[in-house]
């Protein structure tokens, strides 16, 4: 019998529809679940008739593939992965090679490509969006870790990769960790996306008063423009679906909503990097706010929403809530590209931001039509600093910021959360800003605790401090102990 070009482990539906993806595209594929019955049924179920084959131990896993052998792991993020590890290495020869294409941190890939280097073993860390109908019929792949790993494995996985304009969405990212990091950063936007939709959602639905038929057709309208993408295509179908009673199902679901973490570790990092990551942090306080639902029941009868009703022209809104979504959007992708170039710079990584934009276009969850944008504008500067800079950027900002500022109003005069909306503007009136009031906040921050401050009349580099209260001394912050 043949042997095997890749094996995996993990017959999750992520992981069968990976592989029946791989058999599709004429490679064969040996798999192995800790549990035997799942193995079993899925080669009777949905594998059979294919070339697919199965193995009941790691041994047995291993020892079907051709040398140098690969073995990708679609379990869940961890421990798990580090102790699936532990018990695959004992088999292995230097020069294979190992996958975690789960939603691995990136600081785990990190540890893993080197670790594992030492030992001969090459190690990638992958991110795959897409779902379910991703992994089966063409995902998204951001792949990272040991740059000599990826020449074993790129035929598959650009094989199996969603296409766009012919091209493969998945291309080399970085060394180490940067295939997670990205595709974490793509996790954060489309918690950013989400969260967005949401707040559109709200406004059109209990500001404006708008049925769940109507609303409907506004996001169906909302898809063959500027704004078509994945995620306004499924909001459509979503409140098209009626429950049993004929009434609309989204207005049976329960309004808390879960997280898996990688939103979080988006915010963390740039807050460790010192990068403004505003809206996507929003949208994942805005999970934390809504997981809160009998504090919010109670909360409610203390505190009523205002007595104002909507009373403007309802087109005209719509308009506007459209133009906030879509210049807020652009915040979010900006805010992520910003992340994304300062953890380069702090990683020594080469991100080529105009193909991560081309491996974000198709395949995964936050693919959308302004992709194709985002790669022309750093096909055109690939040193750009932040997405608002570029013409097109620049010019869609202002033609969309008056209805912007419209919607975020509507929403505050009737006591209608935009977290994200209001972050986006205010962000984009922050950076827009020649001067902030930092200058009040560092004279505030020398008063009680010398830590000093740059003149604008000075040379910039140069420090001073002033003794405010007469009695305070001339020491600074870094002689105090």
């Amino acid at each position: 019998m043949d042997k095997a070009d890749i094996g995996l482990i993990g017959l999750a539906v992520m992981g069968q529809n990976l592989v029946l993806n791989m058999n599709d595209h004429g490679f064969k594929v040996v798999v192995y679940n800790r549990t035997s019955s799942k193995i079993e049924n899925f080669l009777k179920g949905a594998a059979k008739g294919t070339a697919v084959q199965g193995a009941y131990s790691i041994p047995e896993l291993v020892a079907a593939i051709k040398k140098p052998r690969a073995i990708m792991l679609m379990v869940k993020a961890g421990v798990v992965v580090d102790k699936l590890i532990e018990q695959i290495l004992p088999h292995l020869d230097a020069g294979d090679v190992i996958i975690d294409g789960g939603n691995s941190n990136y600081k785990d890939s990190n540890r893993r490509t080197q670790a594992l280097a030492k030992q001969g073993i090459l190690f990638l860390g992958v991110g795959i969006s897409g779902g379910e109908a991703g992994a089966r019929h063409g995902p998204s792949i951001m792949p990272g870790g040991n740059p000599e790993a990826w020449q074993r494995v790129k035929p598959i996985f650009q094989a199996i990769a969603a296409k766009v304009d012919g091209q493969p969405c998945c291309q080399w990212v970085g060394e180490n960790g940067a295939g997670h990091y990205v595709k974490m950063v793509h996790n954060g936007i489309e918690y950013g996306d989400m969260q967005l939709i949401s707040e559109a959602y709200q406004i059109l639905r209990q500001g404006l008063g708008l049925s769940v038929e109507q609303l409907q057709q506004v996001f169906t309208t909302w898809n063959q423009g500027v704004l078509d993408s994945y995620l306004i295509e499924i909001t459509s179908h979503i409140l098209g679906v009626k429950d049993e009673d004929g009434a609309p199902l989204v207005d049976k679901i329960l309004d808390t909503a879960g997280q898996k973490g990688t939103g979080k570790w988006t915010g963390i990092d740039a807050l460790d990097l010192g990068v403004p990551l505003t809206l996507i942090s929003e949208a994942v306080f805005a999970r934390c706010v809504s997981a809160r639902k009998d504090e919010r029941v109670k909360a409610a009868k203390i505190f009523p929403a205002p007595q104002t009703t909507f009373t403007g022209d309802k087109k005209t809104a719509i308009a506007a809530i459209h133009d906030a979504l879509y210049a807020s959007k652009i915040i979010s992708y900006a805010q992520g590209y910003l992340l994304m170039r300062e953890a380069a710079k702090e990683y020594g990584w080469q991100l080529n931001h105009g193909e991560i934009a081309l491996m974000w276009r198709g395949g995964c969850i936050i693919r959308s039509r302004f992709l194709g944008n985002i790669k022309q504008a750093f096909d055109k500067n690939s040193k750009l600093e932040i997405l608002l800079l570029d013409e097109f950027f620049a010019t869609e900002i202002k033609r969309a910021e008056a209805g912007w500022r419209k919607a975020v109003t509507i929403g505050i005069e009737l006591g209608i959360p935009t977290p994200a909306f209001a972050s986006a503007l205010a962000f984009y009136d922050g950076y827009r800003s020649e001067r902030l009031p930092a200058n009040l906040l560092q004279a505030q921050r020398d008063y009680f605790g010398a830590h000093t401050y740059e003149r604008v009349d000075k040379p910039k580099g140069e420090f001073f401090h002033t003794n405010w209260t007469g009695h305070g001394g001339n020491n600074v912050a870094s002689t105090i102990t």
